[in-house]
C-alpha cells in the first residue's frame, strides 16, 4: 500500500505559485506576501522587519523562543552598464552562475513592468575553434532587442534594474520537483508546511515558535543577522539546500556523499550545537525518518552561522534538503526529501521542553 503524502493539492498550488514568482535578493517582499498568506490561518500573529524578513508567530507571549528558519531570497543579476550599441552588462547578485547564463531568456525588473531579454553569445560558427572562449561576467551580455542606449532606457532599464530568469516549476517523473530557486524557496514552504501540521494536528507548544523566512541570505545571511535579534531565540532549526553530489563531475573525496531520495541532512560543524543534534538525530531514528550526514569545514555556509553566533550564543542546527543543479535554473529536488525534512523539524519540536537550555555542564548547574 502506497504511504500517504502529507503535501496536499493546496500545498503543491502554494508551492507553484510560491516557486513562480520572483524574489531576487534585496526584493522579496512579493514572495513573503504570498507566504505569508498562505501562513495565516495557522499562527497566531506576523513580525517583519525594515528589510522583508517576515516571521509567523505561534505563542507569542511565551518567554522561550524556538525559531524555524529558512530564507526567501535567490540569486539574480544587476544591470551594471548599457554599451552605446544597447547591449546590457550586469554583475551578480548573491551567487548567480555565469557559465549557465548565455542563450537564457531573462526578466528585467523596471518601474514599467517587466522587459524582457536574452543573453547573447557568438554562434558557434564564428567562434575561435582552436581557443574557445568560456562566459565569463564581464563577458556576458543582455541583448533586448534595442540598438541604441537611448532605446533600451526609454523601455524604462537603467543601471541598477534587477534581472532574474523566467523558468518555472515543474515535476519530472512523478517526484522530483525542478525550478530555478530551490535554493531555498523550499525551506519557507517546508517551514510553512510544518505549522500548517501543527495546527492541523491540534498540538499545542509548551514555547512561541518564530516561524522565520529571513531575507538576504544570499550575500551574506544578511537577515537572519538582522532577526536573530530582533527575536533573541533559545533556539534556531535552520533548514536549507545541499549538494547532491552523485551527479558528474563532483568528487565526493572533497564534497561527501549526499544523494536525492535517501533523506534529510544533518550538519556536523561548530555551529551546531551537539545537544540539540542528537535531539534531531535521535528523533529521526525513533520516528524511522531516513538521513544522511555531513561535514561543514568551519562554516555550514547559511543562516545557521548567523543565529548561532548572535545574542551570546543560541543552540543552533541545520537540516537540509538535497539539491542538483544549485544556482542554476534546473535546481532538483526528490518530493519524499521534502516530506521528510518536514517530518524531523515536527516531530523534533515536539521533543524540545520549554527551558531547555542544551547545556554541556547540567551537572554543574
Amino acid at each position: 500500500m502506497a504511504k500517504q503524502s502529507i503535501l496536499n493539492k493546496k500545498s503543491m498550488t502554494f508551492l507553484e505559485k510560491y516557486l513562480n514568482n520572483a524574489s531576487p535578493t534585496g526584493y522579496e517582499w512579493d514572495g513573503q506576501k504570498i507566504w505569508m498568506d498562505y501562513l495565516k490561518p495557522y499562527v497566531d500573529e506576523f513580525i517583519t522587519d525594515t528589510y522583508g524578513t517576515a516571521v509567523g508567530v505561534i505563542n507569542p507571549k511565551a518567554k522561550y523562543k524556538v525559531v524555524i528558519e529558512g530564507h526567501a531570497d535567490e540569486i539574480s543579476w544587476y544591470v551594471n552598464y548599457i554599451s552605446d550599441n544597447g547591449l546590457i552588462y550586469v554583475i551578480r547578485n548573491g551567487g548567480s552562475d555565469h557559465q549557465i547564463a548565455p542563450s537564457k531568456v531573462v526578466n528585467i525588473h523596471t518601474k514599467k513592468g517587466i522587459v524582457k531579454g536574452v543573453f547573447g553569445w557568438p554562434a558557434i560558427h564564428t567562434r575561435n575553434k582552436a581557443k574557445e572562449e568560456p562566459p565569463k561576467p564581464n563577458n556576458i551580455f543582455i541583448d533586448c532587442g534595442c540598438k541604441t542606449k537611448q532605446e533600451v532606457e526609454k523601455l524604462g532599464v537603467h543601471v541598477g534594474c534587477v534581472i532574474t530568469y523566467p523558468d518555472e516549476f515543474h515535476i519530472l517523473n512523478k517526484n522530483n520537483f525542478v525550478c530555478r530557486a530551490l535554493d531555498n524557496r523550499m525551506g519557507g514552504f517546508m517551514i510553512a508546511e510544518v505549522a500548517r501540521l501543527l495546527k492541523e494536528n491540534k498540538k499545542e507548544l509548551s514555547f512561541g515558535l518564530y516561524v522565520t523566512n529571513a531575507v538576504q541570505e544570499e550575500i551574506g545571511l544578511r537577515g537572519a543577522q538582522m532577526i536573530t535579534d530582533r527575536i533573541k531565540p533559545n533556539v534556531a532549526i535552520v533548514t536549507d539546500v545541499t549538494h547532491d553530489t552523485t551527479t558528474p563531475m563532483i568528487d565526493m573525496k572533497v564534497q561527501g556523499e549526499v544523494e536525492l531520495g535517501k533523506g534529510p541532512v544533518i550538519a556536523y560543524a561548530p555551529a551546531v550545537q551537539q545537544k540539540l543534534r542528537d535531539l534531531i538525530t535521535d528523533t529521526a531514528e525513533e520516528k524511522k525518518i531516513p538521513f544522511q550526514r555531513a561535514a561543514c569545514s568551519r562554516a555550514t555556509g547559511t543562516d545557521t552561522d548567523a543565529f548561532a553566533y548572535s545574542n551570546g550564543g543560541v543552540a543552533s542546527a541545520l537540516i537540509s534538503l538535497p539539491l542538483r543543479y544549485m544556482h542554476t535554473t534546473v535546481e532538483t529536488v526528490h518530493r519524499d526529501d521534502v516530506e521528510n525534512v518536514i517530518k524531523l523539524i515536527y516531530e523534533t519540536l515536539l521533543k524540545i521542553e520549554d527551558g531547555e537550555t542544551f547545556s554541556y555542564f547540567k551537572q554543574f548547574l
